[in-house]
């Protein structure tokens, strides 16, 4: 189980936390550029990602759930039906329910869809923060400054997420190049 938060946080940091600017940047290379690049395969790339990522972190997200000396399963219980719970579901839908409607291979197929799951699935996760703190104040679980750097790590990370995002979208579009030029090097030799 250590492993499995392990890699999901470093996929977190690295690439799901990125899926905005790496749809925008796709969307901005598609506007100038046209059919130039691989784009549409860069997207149909992110939307399997999401796909993937959503049902690997559900599926451990359940198993943690039927768990019986788990004491997330309280924690469940307390969110889902406690004070907050508009908050909870908002998260649930937006990050859990919401990415899957990808496998909808017609509206994935679109940025402007894509991009509107990625907002979905990070405002999820900002529900998840503040369903997590807001609960653990009203409950009285957490001192006050339990979140000191919390304003500062939001301003910091927006900023390196969009770089990031933009590296990891023009690495992707850069390798999708490389192989169309390969296969058309290929097939006039």
């Amino acid at each position: 189980m250590e492993l499995y938060k392990r890699i999901i946080e470093i996929v977190d940091a690295n690439l799901i936390h990125c899926l905005i600017p790496i749809i925008l940047t796709l969307m901005l290379v598609e506007l100038i550029f046209k059919n130039r690049f691989e784009t549409k395969k860069a997207l149909n790339l992110i939307r399997w990602t999401i796909i993937i990522y959503t049902i690997v972190t559900f599926t451990f997200y359940l198993i943690g759930m039927a768990t019986t000396d788990n004491p997330d399963e309280y924690a469940f219980l307390n969110r889902a039906t406690g004070p907050y719970a508009w908050a909870y579901w908002i998260m649930l839908l937006s990050a859990l329910i919401f990415p899957l409607t990808l496998f909808i291979r017609k509206l994935a197929s679109k940025f402007w869809y894509v991009l509107l799951v990625a907002f979905g699935m990070k405002s999820g996760m900002y529900f998840e923060r503040f369903v997590i703190i807001t609960t653990s104040f009203h409950r009285d679980y957490q001192t006050e400054n339990g979140n000191d750097g919390l304003m500062e790590s939001i301003s910091y990370g927006i900023g390196i997420f969009f770089i990031q995002g933009i590296i990891i979208a023009m690495l992707t579009l850069g390798i999708f190049e490389i192989i169309k030029r390969k296969k058309t090097g290929y097939n006039t030799v």
